[in-house]
């Protein structure tokens, strides 16, 4: 069985809903087609997931194999900052990224600030009733949470997880990522208007429905691609 839940099989096992297609399954895990495709079949071949008007797992045994296995290879080779970003989808709770994480997504990749890769914390808006799970289900992957971002100084890794508790949630999707609403992120980053400047301007150009009114400015080189950050912003958003 475990030489057929490698860590890429035992993602797909725990990211699949029913009825999923393989590439709305690659999308969720951010992992190319083919990869995901090729998983499948020994997946498909093993008896674990069948595909009939889309995937579904046959037994939820098999999910918590997939887990267990995903949760130890996490103690063994802690996981990177975009490993992170997949693991919520693991999960049997609702969440959508928000505050920082919102910008992340809703400009897709394109805006990061007061992170470093040394100093990483997610930020997740959860139900108040899942809260208790959340914070057994990270702590499974060794992963910290709090309800407000921890000094760098008090964690054993980079890495920690920022619980936001709602009575509900407005969930949106980019990219396959679980989102706070646009028009949230636009208020949020507006609060915070000194650190989001440039992310409103990116914004504004980014989608042809909005008029923010924001003057634009040269974005600063570690602003702009993927997970790299601005240094020198010394505030620590939340």
């Amino acid at each position: 069985m475990y030489e057929v839940l490698d860590d890429t099989a035992a993602q797909i096992v725990l990211a699949v809903e029913s009825g999923d297609s393989i590439r709305r399954v690659a999308q969720h895990l951010h992992t190319p087609y083919e990869t995901v495709r090729q998983a499948v079949n020994r997946l498909e071949d093993a008896g674990y997931v069948r595909y009939d008007d889309g995937l579904a797992v046959v037994d939820e045994r098999v999910r918590d194999a997939a887990l267990e296995l995903a949760a130890a290879s996490a103690g063994v080779s802690p996981p990177s900052v975009e490993e992170t970003y997949v693991i919520p989808q693991f999960s049997d709770w609702s969440f959508a990224f928000t505050r920082i994480d919102a910008v992340y997504v809703w400009t897709q990749g394109g805006y990061q600030v007061s992170r470093e890769p040394d100093d990483y914390p997610l930020f997740l808006a959860v139900r108040e009733q899942d809260v208790d799970a959340w914070e057994t289900f990270f702590e499974s992957f060794d992963l910290p949470t709090a309800f407000e971002r921890q000094p760098r100084d008090e964690l054993d890794g980079p890495l920690q997880i920022v619980l936001e508790p709602r009575a509900s949630l407005d969930i949106e999707h980019v990219e396959g990522y679980p989102v706070i609403p646009r028009a949230e992120t636009i208020e949020y980053m507006r609060e915070n208007y000194a650190q989001f400047q440039s992310g409103l301007a990116m914004l504004d150009r980014m989608y042809e429905d909005l008029d923010l009114d924001v003057a634009y400015r040269q974005l600063p080189t570690a602003e702009v691609v993927g997970l790299s950050v601005d240094s020198r912003s010394n505030s620590k958003l939340e």
